[in-house]
């Protein structure tokens, strides 16, 4: 154990009579309070409730049914138009790319949607559909784009290979519900003043149509990110602020083209009629191509960590499975914190490699736990391994956290070193605690009792060492542990997978 780690007289550690084996520490009656109150209490602060994605599901049901029974009863409006733009919408949910975070989007689909639901005059001639076609088209593209798929395992033998998220998957069911509302939302803000004549009666004529609607499609992107954040938090746990955040920053790049495109499509059709869909549609199925590639770019980039982190288990240097262990806790303890997607994966990969400047070292530490070294040369491995990191291809910041795993969480004077990325500090007590658990494992310690005793020793270490706010983190996982999961969260310590690692 390291001296840093050692409990001093009057902590509350035990020994056995012999003092061959360390018996439980005896815990506080605040801790046990503590513990109470947690387990009474086990949601965190922020968390999105677990019945967002079936009352979603169930209001977009409602709305497509609402809107089947409609076009049966009133039949369908401009037939050819709805026929061409649900062709088309299916076509792009057949073309899906995937997106940082393992989240798929229908580019071309969703443009075609947004296009629909804002769609004016036809070439001059004005049309009559309302919010219920706009939702229906919308259903049917989708369901279109399920018969390829559905119709594979009959139709070949043997059946393809499948690409992306089979249909069934709860996460394509989000991305449904969410094209269902959010061009129902669209629809409900335009198709109203269009089909009453009050947009002819304001003065958006010219460069002024255009602003409204892009203004218009602003907004159903804002919905739509809503939508999808609210989604995505409540399926992995992260927290609606940091969800809500990624799914903002993800505006700019596939967002934006699919904003325009949808924008641009509604526009020139009532000029060049149908003929917009494809000529508009075509510049955004290229820059599909442009994400797909990036994807490609991204698994490789994981399976360089992934190779290097298993560099120093091969060596002897650390023991099986203990950077991916840390990683899982470093990814769990980031969402436990508030951190969004890209901040995960960043955590992610720093965790992952952690411990490559151990292969500086002549002799190997004992279990590879470097926390038995002298702060001074805890330091240098965490200098090297960063040096290491920075000519991997990995963004600067992974190589910036590597090198402050090992630096205190105060200063010389004592104060709080805010200096110091959070990563980091979610590292050192993610490394700590495995090194602790280990070692607990070594000696007979069961698991229960060995997690109770490293959250001791890290508590008894916390202002100066690690930083109380992670290891508060830590004790709060650890009293939700025996209770069952909500759903398989994306990320590597719920899934134990490949984590935030993403192709």
């Amino acid at each position: 154990m390291s001296p840093a780690h050692r409990p001093p007289r009057g902590s509350g550690a035990r020994t056995s009579r012999r003092g061959a084996r360390p018996l439980p520490p005896r815990s506080h009656p605040a801790a046990h309070r503590r513990s109470r109150r947690s387990a009474r209490a086990p949601r965190r602060t922020g968390a999105v409730p677990a019945v967002v994605p079936p009352l979603a599901h169930a209001l977009a049901a409602a709305l497509l049914a609402a809107a089947c029974a409609s076009v049966v009863a009133h039949g369908v409006a401009q037939p050819r138009v709805a026929l061409a733009f649900a062709v088309l919408i299916a076509v792009g949910e057949c073309v899906r790319v995937t997106l940082p975070g393992d989240r798929e989007q229908a580019p071309i689909g969703a443009a075609a949607a947004l296009a629909y639901a804002l769609l004016g005059p036809l070439r001059g001639v004005p049309t009559t559909h309302g919010v219920l076609q706009v939702v229906a088209v919308a259903g049917a593209g989708g369901l279109l784009a399920v018969l390829p798929q559905a119709l594979a395992p009959v139709l070949t033998r043997p059946p393809r290979r499948r690409v992306g998220r089979p249909w069934g998957d709860p996460v394509r069911r989000d991305t449904a519900a969410r094209r269902l509302l959010t061009v129902g939302f669209a629809g409900a803000v335009f198709q109203p003043l269009y089909n009453d004549g009050l947009l002819d009666r304001l003065p958006l004529s010219g460069p002024a149509y255009g602003v409204f609607l892009a203004v218009l499609a602003a907004l159903a992107a804002l919905c739509d990110a809503t939508l999808a954040a609210a989604l995505h938090g409540a399926r992995t746990g992260l927290r609606l602020p940091a969800a809500l955040e990624d799914e903002l920053r993800a505006l700019p790049g596939i967002g934006s083209a699919i904003v325009a495109t949808g924008m641009l499509v509604s526009l020139a059709a009532g000029e060049i009629g149908l003929w917009a869909l494809p000529l508009f549609c075509a510049p955004l199925l290229l820059a599909q191509v442009s994400f797909r590639r990036a994807a490609a770019v991204r698994a490789t980039t994981g399976q360089t960590i992934a190779t290097l982190s298993r560099a120093t288990e091969l060596a002897g240097y650390t023991p099986p499975g203990h950077a991916r262990r840390v990683a899982d806790t470093a990814c769990a303890l980031g969402r436990e914190l508030g951190l969004g997607t890209r901040e995960l994966a960043l955590l992610e990969y720093a965790a992952l490699m952690h411990d490559i400047g151990q292969l500086s070292l002549v002799e190997p530490v004992a279990d590879g736990a470097t926390a038995l070294l002298p702060t001074a040369e805890q330091q240098r491995i965490a200098r090297l391994g960063s040096e290491v990191i920075s000519r991997t291809g990995v963004p600067r910041r992974v190589a910036e956290q590597v090198a402050r795993l090992a630096d205190p969480c105060r200063g010389p004077d004592g104060g709080w070193d805010r200096s110091l990325p959070l990563a980091a500090r979610i590292i050192r007590v993610a490394n700590a605690h495995d090194d602790l658990l280990t070692a607990a494992r070594g000696r007979g310690v069961p698991d229960p009792a060995g997690r109770l005793e490293a959250l001791e020793l890290l508590r008894l270490e916390r202002g100066r060492a690690y930083d109380p706010r992670v290891v508060e983190a830590l004790a709060r996982m650890g009293s939700r542990a025996r209770e069952p999961a909500r759903s398989p969260a994306a990320g590597s310590a719920a899934g134990g997978g490949r984590g935030w690692m993403r192709s």
